[in-house]
């Protein structure tokens, strides 16, 4: 028997409007990406979606949702190492299906296809490496039809939000893709967490790892930086206009290599 709201339901409002804000910050980055005007900026804006959509829409959601999972009267421990890493696969995906999809300028079907499958799957495999990291009094398995399905919510709707990063203008319909980001993460969530079979095991010993709460100050933290160096980026960056324009002024007066 397990318990996937320990703390109370409002954990999965704090960890879907988590993923929405990531979501939203990041997705703001793959906008900047779409109009910098070399690869080597465009790059550098994916990098910066990654680290607000793997790192905080995916990782952190991920991690407050698992502050809601018990094992009533036994110990839960988490494998910091196996934590930590699943964080930089979060990341490392999310940033491998952004560059198929965002690092040309024009929009191409195949691109969003692989980039939502990918992004998808980045978030299936932050998911279940995230819960490799988890220790407890028995043993974990899963039901093979909800993994599935959980797979297909996340790559639908992952799919679905970069589409509208790339052919809506609207601010509001903006923050919709994000919203939708939200639903991929959080839905996929719970369909993985509902998959979840536990076999425990009174004999078995102690499990290894530390408790969730031990580290949750330096994971806010941390996540807290992650999202205010791509927030930053996006509130400082100079209008595609403008950078347009002043090249043409240099290019006017000659200053223009190449």
């Amino acid at each position: 028997m397990v318990h996937h709201f320990e703390m109370g339901g409002w954990l999965l409002f704090l960890a879907f409007a988590t993923s929405v804000v990531g979501s939203t910050v990041g997705l703001a980055c793959t906008l900047q990406s779409r109009s910098a005007l070399t690869n080597g900026r465009r790059i550098a804006w994916l990098a910066l979606a990654a680290l607000a959509i793997g790192g905080v829409g995916i990782w952190l959601m991920h991690f407050i949702a698992m502050l809601g999972f018990a094992t009533p009267g036994m110990p839960v421990r988490y494998d910091i190492a196996r934590t930590a890493f699943s964080a930089l696969l979060s990341v490392s995906a999310v940033f491998v299906g952004l560059v198929v999809f965002g690092v040309q300028k024009e929009f191409a079907v195949w691109r969003l296809l692989v980039a939502g499958l990918i992004t998808g799957l980045a978030v299936n495999l932050m998911h279940y490496t995230g819960m490799w990291a988890l220790n407890i009094k028995g043993t974990i398995g899963y039901n093979p039809a909800l993994v599935l399905l959980s797979v297909v919510i996340a790559v639908v709707a992952a799919t679905a939000a970069l589409w509208f990063t790339a052919v809506v203008d609207k601010q509001s319909l903006r923050l919709v893709a994000a919203v939708v980001m939200g639903i991929a993460v959080t839905g996929m969530h719970y369909t993985g967490m509902a998959a979840v079979r536990v076999q425990m095991d009174l004999a078995a010993p102690d499990p290894a790892g530390v408790e969730a709460f031990s580290f949750l100050f330096p994971v806010f933290v941390l996540s807290a930086a992650a999202l205010a160096l791509p927030i930053v980026a996006v509130l400082t960056a100079v209008p595609p206009e403008e950078d347009e324009a002043t090249i043409r002024a240099k290019a006017e007066r000659g200053q223009l290599v190449g």
